[in-house]
């Protein structure tokens, strides 16, 4: 059995030559992105082992069908790059990592969140200057502030859970509600209207689809409260940039982490300090001192990138096995 890592770092690398100790199949890796003028690479594999960021539309798929390959195993929760019904109907399996490490990525949601609101950031950059005033650096607590989740999955109850921990209220909105879970960790289900409008920190923990591209856009944007704290751990597509700036610009918006961005393909998990930014979006965005950005490392825990790879030999071994993909995913119809 072999497979094709593509999008691979160095520590994709490490995770999964450690995890498939236990499991022996041929791995190459390889820096490129899949997609239609990389495909080519995939030749002789059984499966391949996309990114987020890669795009596996329908010619790729026929591509891969073609070569002998039977799976995608995606090394994520996110699958939105990925053609399900061209796989459906090339007969290409497709299988993610829905769960790897929700405190990971719910952890470095709450860095994003204390080093904006106490201005950390800020005050590094002063020290490392030697200015040691704290003139212009006054933020403020979380305890009893309202922490709106958009999402209570996995990723939004690990960080419901911490929210709770700082002695916030907190409300979710998810279009599938439990309440037997609101109940046990201590949260309300509203109405993504009364979230937005009563909510002093939002973070995003939803899928992107049809339905939640630019769920945060000018309209909903104009219900929130003034002075809001917006974080994105998500995905990128959730929030629509333009208007985003727009409400940065009257205040309206007190302060945005981002470890995703809806146009960051090409620009995340790049080295570009020798480069001009290009994105004219995103360059705007670093200029505001009350943004944070991060380059999609919510992620990149030790614990977390071992359940990645741990759990993406699993589907391959199954798949080998010809069992039933615990984590197959198909197109909705």
């Amino acid at each position: 059995m072999r497979i094709a890592v593509f999008d691979a770092k160095a520590y994709d690398k490490r995770a999964f030559t450690l995890a498939n100790e236990s499991f022996g199949f041929k791995i190459d890796y390889f820096e490129e992105r899949l997609h239609i003028k990389s495909v080519e690479l995939a030749h002789h594999y059984d499966v391949v082992c996309p990114f987020v960021n890669c795009h596996v539309d329908e010619t790729v798929v026929a591509k891969l069908k073609s070569f002998g390959v039977g799976l995608i195993a995606l090394r994520a929760a996110g699958y939105n790059g990925i053609d399900l019904r061209a796989a459906d109907e090339h007969g290409v399996k497709v299988a993610r990592v829905p769960a790897y490490s929700p405190e990971a990525v719910a952890e470095h949601n709450f860095a994003l969140l204390l080093t904006l609101i106490r201005k950390v950031h800020r005050a590094y950059n002063r020290v490392r200057d030697q200015n040691f005033s704290l003139d212009g650096l006054e933020g403020f607590t979380l305890h009893g502030k309202t922490y709106g989740a958009l999402g209570a999955g996995k990723i939004g109850q690990a960080t419901i859970k911490i929210a709770k921990g700082f002695g916030c209220k907190v409300l979710a909105y998810d279009p599938f509600e439990n309440p037997e879970l609101a109940k046990n960790i201590g949260f309300d289900y509203v109405s993504l209207d009364k979230l937005l409008g009563e909510s002093d920190i939002i973070s995003l923990h939803l899928p992107l689809s049809e339905l939640t591209q630019h769920i945060i856009n000018k309209e909903t944007l104009a219900k929130m409260r003034k002075g809001v704290v917006i974080i994105n751990t998500s995905r990128g597509g959730l929030v629509d940039s333009q208007a985003l700036i727009e409400s940065l610009k009257t205040g309206n918006v007190g302060g945005v982490g981002l470890d995703v961005y809806e146009l960051e393909e090409g620009v995340f998990f790049h080295d570009l300090s020798d480069q001009p930014l290009l994105d004219d979006k995103l360059a705007r965005l670093m200029t505001f001192p009350n943004v944070l950005i991060t380059s999609h490392q919510g992620f990149l825990a030790k614990e977390a990138l071992d359940s990645i790879a741990t759990t993406t030999l699993e589907n391959v071994m199954a798949f080998k096995s010809k069992l039933p993909l615990i984590n197959e995913i198909h197109f909705d119809h």
